[in-house]
């Protein structure tokens, strides 16, 4: 569906902005009137990583007035493989502060604005209510909701993308116009069932074919050209290049957000029987090298997978991946005489391992609390992270 221009026009272009966007400005359906709306524009985008990265850069690019970024981290040499707005100099640095020099070295007539604090309930509204559309490139359910139930709540168009691996997927949401998040995913998946990309990878240059398509999205919506995504999910995989598009519509059953509530119970970062497993059963990466240290009688289990392992792994651990213990197989390889100690990358994959484990009847088990980040940073730092 075509939908009206989101921004007024700017009273006009300064010579320098027409010589920069001159290629926008021939094209009869952006021309003046659009780079005007453009120029008038403010985009928050969440998250200055993955699809954040190219999609600042290419705002910018395009001459968005007023770019906000919200982002609390700080850059990790494992970003550089994909975020590249950030370059080796920024590593340690944060996040938003690197995205905003690499944005002024794009355009430096962008105005950037800095939100370097968690997302949460109690700032989303307030945070959101200065822009005119909200980019969410975030790799969590429990922001996702956020994002949808504060633009529903303050009647604001939103662009998603999500990556994995070779998939992406790019949709507009806009509870006045056409569906919203909810009625796409009316509920978060169970705990632990979808690995985020720190678990199970990105290709990192799916960023820029996604980052790009949302975009491509965010200046229509702006300018009011073209059919923008607004009830189509558009999914793209890179391995056999190819984008097909399905149908989202609103659910009538969809219950109507009339508040912002706490995501992550609603979400649950893992079940609630990995944590009351956990409970109790947590022991430190420290506390497990005393007990290899002392030789005790315990076998030591790392629950991630085959390609995780081959980077690094605690000396001595089997590796038997996660989902062996949610369908079974795994319990015909634990020893009955010896203590069962779990361990994944963080603790979140080997606490749901562990709770299936006790439900088992291996009472005395636990697992490491940090995993392999705990292992690496507390006892071992010469090994490799990821």
């Amino acid at each position: 569906m075509s939908l009206p221009p989101l921004v007024e026009p700017a009273d006009e272009l300064t010579v320098d902005e027409v010589r920069r966007y001159s290629r926008h400005l021939i094209i009869p359906d952006v021309g003046m009137d659009g780079q005007k709306r453009l120029k008038n524009a403010k985009v928050l985008v969440v998250g200055a990583g993955g699809l954040g990265s190219p999609a600042l850069l290419y705002l910018a690019a395009a001459g968005v007035g007023t770019l906000g970024i919200i982002d609390f981290d700080v850059v990790d040499e494992s970003n550089l493989q994909r975020q590249i707005i950030h370059g080796q100099s920024d590593v340690d640095r944060p996040k938003a502060e690197s995205a905003r020099d690499s944005i002024k070295e794009v355009n430096p007539n962008v105005e950037v604005i800095l939100h370097q604090e968690r997302l949460e309930s109690d700032n989303a509204l307030d945070i959101f209510a200065g822009y005119d559309l909200i980019l969410d490139g975030t790799d969590n359910f429990a922001t996702r909701y956020l994002v949808n139930d504060a633009c529903v709540l303050l009647d604001k168009p939103y662009v998603w993308g999500s990556i994995y691996r070779f998939d992406g997927q790019v949709s507009v949401f806009w509870n006045e116009h056409g569906p919203q998040y909810r009625d796409l995913y009316p509920e978060p998946p169970p705990p632990g069932m979808v690995p985020s990309c720190a678990e199970g990878g990105v290709l990192g240059v799916l960023c820029a074919s996604i980052g790009s398509v949302m975009v491509n999205e965010a200046i229509k919506l702006i300018t009011g050209i073209g059919d923008p995504l607004v009830g189509r999910l558009l999914i793209f995989d890179a391995l056999e290049m190819t984008w097909r598009e399905v149908k989202v519509r609103k659910d009538p059953d969809t219950e109507p957000v009339t508040e912002l509530i706490d995501y992550e119970a609603f979400c649950g970062a893992v079940s609630e029987e990995a944590t009351e497993a956990a409970a109790g059963s947590t022991i430190t990466a420290g506390e497990l090298k005393d007990l290899l240290d002392k030789d005790e009688d315990i076998f030591l289990v790392d629950v991630r997978e085959q390609n995780e392992y081959e980077i690094v792994n605690i000396p001595g651990a089997v590796l038997i991946p996660k989902g062996e213990f949610l369908n079974g197989k795994a319990f015909e390889r634990l020893p009955q005489d010896k203590r069962i100690v779990l361990h994944c990358k963080s603790g979140a994959r080997s606490a749901e391992a562990l709770a299936a484990v006790k439900s088992a009847g291996f009472n005395d088990a636990v697992h490491v609390g940090g995993g392999v980040l705990a292992w690496v940073n507390q006892v071992d730092p010469s090994l490799p992270v990821y």
